[in-house]
């Protein structure tokens, strides 16, 4: 029953799909809670279709995900034959957390992807500094809409959870900023993260001086303003955050999707609509390159 159940809600997909208009691209951020913790009834083999369920209705071009394990990704890219995903576990290797990224195949095209960590040695895979307890890093990618040939760059990332890491997260933004600052100006750009941190605290506050937020600035926006929930269902913070230049985000919903009580994850995912303005739309076409 359950598999019929997800084959409908993929064949209803595909219709809802078919006639998204070019001008948008929607973005989702997930941290999925990493599957080998002790979740007792939340562990990860009673959640994971409850998640491909929420992002099969959902139905991102684009979503990147935090404290993903491989075996973990690999389920969802089974289950969601209509995405691709990479990335790279913090240690460097295939073990640990991953800042997977999944994306349409048919319509986004990867033009470069890479990982940088947040650290002293941003390229050297694994790298601890700053007194992070584990590596942070970010996984990124040019893509190309299929399309229409336009482009744009993407980050995904995990700040650090610890009260006392305040002036990691900073420390992370700052990095975050420099590296945007060698691409090129002109085409547009898209944050996702699970920031562990409110959006009054001065991570928040750097990056949007270049970055417009979401939910902030969004013509709509749904669903409650929290995201970590703690398996709850009743959030209690607002630390999983889409930022963006180069769009106009239309719409944003914060998704509390679930089954008899129980959630995909314990985080809420946050899904945007973005509009291409038509300035970036010609800046971000094919020929703009890292």
């Amino acid at each position: 029953m359950r598999s019929f159940r997800l084959f409908l809600i993929a064949a209803l997909w595909a219709l809802c799909a078919a006639p998204l208009a070019a001008q948008t691209l929607r973005v989702m951020t997930f941290n999925v809670r990493l599957g080998t913790a002790d979740d007792g009834p939340n562990r990860w083999e009673l959640r994971r279709d409850i998640m491909v369920r929420t992002i099969l209705e959902q139905h991102p071009d684009l979503f990147g995900t935090q404290e993903l394990y491989k075996f973990q990704g690999d389920y969802l890219a089974g289950k969601l034959p209509q995405y691709r995903w990479f990335g790279l576990g913090r240690f460097g290797n295939d073990g640990d957390e991953h800042m997977g990224v999944f994306y349409r195949a048919d319509r986004l095209e990867v033009v470069e992807s890479g990982n940088f960590w947040l650290s002293d040695t941003p390229d050297k895979p694994g790298s601890i500094t700053w007194g992070n307890v584990f590596p942070r890093m970010v996984t990124w990618a040019l893509f190309e809409v299929k399309a229409t040939h336009r482009r744009f760059y993407y980050y995904n990332t995990h700040f650090p959870y610890r009260d006392q890491d305040e002036p990691i997260r900073t420390r992370s933004a700052q990095a975050i900023l420099a590296r945007m600052k060698t691409l090129p100006a002109g085409v547009p750009f898209v944050l996702t993260g699970d920031f562990n941190s409110p959006p009054d605290r001065p991570d928040h506050a750097l990056l949007t001086r270049t970055l417009h937020d979401a939910w902030l600035d969004a013509a709509k926006r749904s669903g409650p303003e929290a995201t970590f929930h703690n398996f709850t269902g009743k959030p209690d913070h607002r630390i999983d955050w889409i930022l963006y230049r180069g769009f106009k985000a239309s719409d944003v919903r914060t998704v509390t999707t679930q089954q008899d009580g129980r959630y995909p994850s314990d985080h809420f995912p946050v899904v945007a609509d973005l509009q291409w303005l038509p300035s970036a739309a010609a800046s971000g076409s094919a020929g703009s390159s890292h």
